[in-house]
């Protein structure tokens, strides 16, 4: 089966760690042992997120004052590559020596007149005081918003439109090799005036971007991982209830309950892969990924259910 796994960013960094190397290898690592299964076992095409690290880059750049502040699309081809790199070391280690492995660099094409521009909501970077966010947004003009009790810096986050090296992932996963791809949600590019390539000031949602790579690979199965085990109607309440299988459109109907730049990437990128390839999608921890693709752990999307049942 070909399958499209979507590594979250906060399973490769997780809430509150510190962004040393040394934490983003021993979950990177962690994340490959999840991961060596399905890799053996199907043609695995593997996305991830990069807003921890884009931020933290971000940060760094803007550091040198003798120096101009790099943009956003080539801090998101770094993180690519940093990230791509753990990430195919930790799996070529694990997976046996006739199971090849690539991390491709990839461009994803999007609309500059993207409403998002007008809108930030993907966070990045590092969480911080109010006071911390304040003065960051003074001095350089960033935007902040409130995550959980701390604040974040967001982002525009336009939506995909075309991923450029289609070709090449499809030609190398058609050939069993395991692509770790479209890190970050893609390197977001346009057509300038004369129809050449110019980056973009954004981080794409790479769930967004992941359910476009699923759909025109003709992937089966989309799973999205994240550090939750699964999606939840009434997020930190106490009435709070887990959902273990649901249809795309009541999925979508429950819309509202989702935090844009947080779950609500997730489940509207679940439910178009659904939609659109009528195969299935999961949401949930990196840990249950293997039972995540058997149905059995996770929020599983699909259209063979008649609503949605939750987890008792």
């Amino acid at each position: 089966m070909r399958v499209v796994v979507a590594l979250g960013g906060h399973a490769l960094l997780r809430r509150g760690q510190e962004m040393t190397i040394e934490n983003q290898r021993q979950n990177v690592r962690i994340a490959c042992q999840s991961l060596v299964r399905v890799a053996t076992e199907h043609e695995l095409a593997i996305t991830h997120g990069n807003g921890p690290q884009v931020g933290l880059l971000a940060l760094q750049s803007v550091a040198r004052a003798d120096v101009p502040p790099f943009p956003l699309d080539i801090l998101d081809a770094e993180t690519q590559g940093m990230i791509g790199y753990l990430i195919a070391q930790e799996l070529d280690d694990r997976t046996h020596p006739d199971k090849t492995v690539a991390a491709l660099l990839t461009m994803v094409e999007v609309d500059p007149n993207d409403p998002a521009f007008e809108d930030p909501t993907k966070p990045v970077g590092p969480f911080y005081d109010r006071a911390s966010a304040d003065e960051l947004a003074e001095e350089l003009g960033w935007t902040f918003k409130v995550d959980d009790a701390s604040y974040r810096r967001v982002v525009a986050s336009p939506a995909p439109k075309r991923i450029l090296e289609l070709r090449q992932i499809r030609w190398l996963v058609e050939r069993g090799c395991t692509v770790i791809c479209a890190g970050g949600g893609g390197i977001p590019t346009a057509s300038g005036p004369g129809g050449e390539l110019i980056g973009v000031e954004a981080v794409i949602d790479k769930d967004c971007t992941s359910a476009l790579l699923g759909t025109e690979l003709d992937a089966r199965f989309l799973a999205i991982t994240t550090d939750v085990d699964a999606v939840y109607l009434d997020w930190g309440k106490r009435s709070a209830r887990a959902i273990r299988r649901v249809r795309p459109d009541v999925l979508m109907e429950l819309a509202h309950h989702f935090e844009a730049g947080s779950m609500l990437p997730k489940v509207m990128a679940a439910a178009h892969f659904v939609n659109a390839t009528s195969g299935t999608a999961a949401i949930g921890d990196l840990a249950d990924v293997t039972q995540m693709l058997q149905g059995s752990a996770g929020t599983i999307v699909t259209m063979d259910t008649e609503g949605i049942e939750l987890y008792r």
